[in-house]
């Protein structure tokens, strides 16, 4: 087969797409001819040496993928499903090895474009909002990024389950994005005074969730942001790693911060996750209430002008990489 490989040897890591060795599949796997995967945060930070695979992952890149069974290799599947599933490795490719729990089915009158945008993001969002944060219907929820896929995804589910929901995004367009995605109120991700504008819509009052993608150089206004008892999940650290906080109010208002990440988690959870995710969510997908959100698509051979596209920050949404044009 073909997949994508990164040249450590070249000064800008460049992305080739080459001969591979074709995946083995293991205990309770299946394997999956790949029509398209999407580009994630992570996979740039992998790219870069800064985010190596869990033991035992594929070093290609690609974290998500929509396809066709190959090989059910004694599932309940056969031959020709469409599929879409979460990896923690191995998108970038035209073929995978992955967990028969973890697969999701994907609607026929989807393409596998649209399929291949919804499991990292959508499961994302839905084990932090609702598993770690233990979000509730009528509660207050900020989502920082809120064009981003993630931030896209949490917004739709948030609202879906009876949420109000606030979002913050770095310019006009994104913002307006936001709005349409649900969020009633949108701040600038980029101006410092956006905790004072939280709390001012509120009448004072603060949310009872953030996600935040900021780490660091968020850390002490998200605080100032939530309510009493509320919950702040770091998803990643793309502000830093270091803040300095008034540890006072974490004690007077009961306040949790919570750090999470879904790639290292072991394939059991995940297979829960999936099943959650799946029970409660999958009807409204295929009604169409809540969808995942395709900036533009790309063919494989162009992983680094996709690459380059999220290191810009110009997507709404997520970037896809189309390995076979045959949906």
């Amino acid at each position: 087969m073909h997949a994508i490989s990164v040249d450590t040897k070249s000064e800008d890591r460049a992305l080739r797409w080459e001969e591979a060795a074709d995946p083995v599949a293991g205990a309770g796997e299946v394997i999956v001819d790949i029509h398209a995967t999407a580009v994630n945060r992570a996979d740039l930070l992998q790219r870069s040496g800064h985010y190596p695979p869990p033991p035992g992952a594929p070093d290609i890149l690609g974290l998500e993928m929509a396809g066709v069974v190959a090989d059910p290799a004694g599932s309940d599947l056969a031959a020709g499903d469409r599929v879409c599933a979460l990896l923690a490795g191995g998108g970038y490719a035209e073929r995978v090895a992955v967990d028969a729990r973890l697969l999701l089915p994907v609607p026929d009158d989807w393409p596998m474009t649209r399929a291949a945008a919804l499991p990292e993001v959508f499961l994302t969002a839905f084990v932090n909002l609702f598993g770690e944060a233990g979000l509730q219907g009528g509660e207050t929820v900020l989502i920082h990024a809120g064009a981003s896929g993630v931030g896209s995804a949490a917004i739709q589910l948030a609202r879906h389950a009876g949420c109000r929901v606030l979002a913050s995004a770095g310019n006009d367009l994104k913002r307006e994005r936001c709005r349409q995605f649900g969020a009633e109120f949108v701040c600038d991700s980029r101006d410092e005074g956006f905790a004072d504008e939280v709390t001012g819509y509120l009448n004072g009052a603060g949310v009872d969730v953030i996600l935040d993608v900021a780490g660091g150089s968020h850390l002490s206004r998200n605080l100032h942001c939530l309510a009493p008892k509320g919950r702040l999940v770091l998803l990643s650290l793309l502000g830093g790693r270091n803040s300095e906080i008034d540890l006072g109010l974490v004690l007077t208002r009961r306040l949790r911060i919570i750090g999470s990440l879904l790639r290292s988690r072991p394939v059991d959870e995940k297979a829960q996750i999936v099943a959650d995710f799946r029970a409660r969510f999958w009807p409204p997908l295929l009604a169409g209430a809540i969808q995942p959100v395709v900036d533009r698509v790309l063919p494989i051979a162009d992983a680094q002008e996709a690459h380059d596209v999220l290191s810009a920050n110009a997507n709404v949404g997520k970037v896809v990489l189309e390995v076979r044009g045959s949906d």
